[in-house]
């Protein structure tokens, strides 16, 4: 099962659940897999998908709940199995109902059919998620996915990556990696992927752990955004008028109103991006002080959208984050949007992973796991062992 040797010099395949728009695929295939088959059950996200993409023999979409693909439908030959299962039910932004909620539990369907393809399944897993799973009911959660994992014949690492190590947007994702033949665990891990707070996990004799050795990922950025931004003509429509401008600057604190009036009296243009919150009941607007987005989110809801604000030259300029700011804010900036509407749009990319990250990760670590050639495991090897 998972014989790695037997790989061959083609590409290796992937099994791409919870597909979305395809931006793991994206990331994925710039390191060298290829994606054989995808599952999402959102129309939307498949037209989008299906403009990036267009049709392949080499590749099958199955549009509908996981819950209804049966294992036989699957490919028997996929080295890799990504899962960006819903955060709906694990983000700090939703209900925190953990993997027993009615999105995020979608993760027991992904291993169902696993566990179905028996001596088939892949060589490799990765479960893409919030860092919000670390903690979800204590810990609980994470703890009950690698253990689900390891059933499975999977020992796992977990890793912490932000986006903003390759692009100026902050956005955390936890990264669960299942190996059937994992690398030999490195003495000292990394700590730049293995956060203190994600230190428990190796530390608990009843979970099937590993960590691979990795190269150390780029620096966080602490700018940039500005050369993501569309360049839109001062009187494009899609700035906001001069009442509404002035309601956005009168909501600011006055600690952030002094610090964006001092931005718009300085010469040249400076963006950044702001997010209505509610402070005491009172709808209010926060600016980022530094020169990153923050975490792009879905659209459904007020406070969950962007704004780009314009300032400089004794100019202030407000408007909403456009659909390929978003794309570009995730690392795929020429993705074909012609087959979505703004809110699709706005959805699809705030829903997803962002591709360089899962560039990296493929590149670093996957590809050199289902090609074999990480440190095949010893017995001297730092692993904690079944219960």
């Amino acid at each position: 099962m998972g014989n790695v040797t037997s790989i061959s010099a083609a590409r290796p395949r992937v099994l791409e659940f919870f597909a979305g728009i395809g931006l793991a695929r994206m990331g994925l295939e710039d390191a060298g897999f290829r994606v054989a088959w995808a599952n999402d059950y959102e129309p939307d996200k498949k037209a989008m998908y299906d403009a990036q993409f267009g049709e392949s023999p080499e590749h099958a979409f199955v549009l509908g709940d996981i819950g209804k693909v049966k294992a036989e439908d699957l490919p028997r030959d996929a080295d890799l199995a990504w899962a960006s299962s819903p955060c709906t039910d694990l983000s700090l932004a939703g209900t925190r109902a953990g993997l027993a909620g009615t999105q995020s539990g979608t993760f027991w369907h992904f291993t169902k059919l696993l566990r179905e393809l028996g001596d088939d399944r892949p060589e490799a897993v990765v479960l893409e998620n919030v860092v919000g799973l670390a903690t979800s009911h204590g810990g609980d959660d994470l703890t009950a996915a690698i253990k689900e994992f390891n059933d499975l014949g999977y020992s796992v690492d977990v890793l912490a990556i932000d986006a903003r190590r390759f692009l100026p947007q902050s956005r955390p994702r936890l990264f669960l990696v299942g190996a059937q033949n994992p690398p030999e665990d490195v003495a000292e891990p990394n700590s730049e992927l293995r956060p203190d707070w994600l230190q428990w996990v190796y530390g608990d004799k009843s979970l099937r752990t590993h960590r691979a050795k990795l190269p150390r990922p780029p620096a966080p950025k602490t700018e940039g955004l500005g050369e993501f931004v569309e360049d839109l003509a001062l009187d494009d429509e899609r700035w906001w008028d001069a009442e509404r401008t002035e309601a956005f600057t009168m909501s600011l604190s006055p600690t952030q109103r002094d610090r964006v009036m001092a931005l718009k009296r300085s010469g040249g243009v400076k963006y950044r991006t702001a997010y209505r919150r509610t402070r005491n009941g009172v709808a209010v607007w926060e600016v980022r002080a530094d020169d990153i987005s923050g975490c792009l989110r879905t659209a459904r809801g007020g406070s969950s959208k962007q704004a780009v604000v314009r300032l400089g030259n004794k100019r202030l300029q407000v408007r909403w984050m456009t659909p390929r700011e978003y794309a570009r804010l995730m690392g795929a900036g020429d993705y074909d949007l012609s087959a979505a509407r703004n809110n699709q749009a706005l959805f699809g990319f705030g829903d997803a992973v962002a591709v360089p990250a899962v560039s990296w990760l493929a590149e670093n670590y996957l590809m050199p796991l289902v090609r074999g050639t990480l440190a095949a495991q010893t017995s001297e090897a730092r692993v904690n062992a079944h219960g």
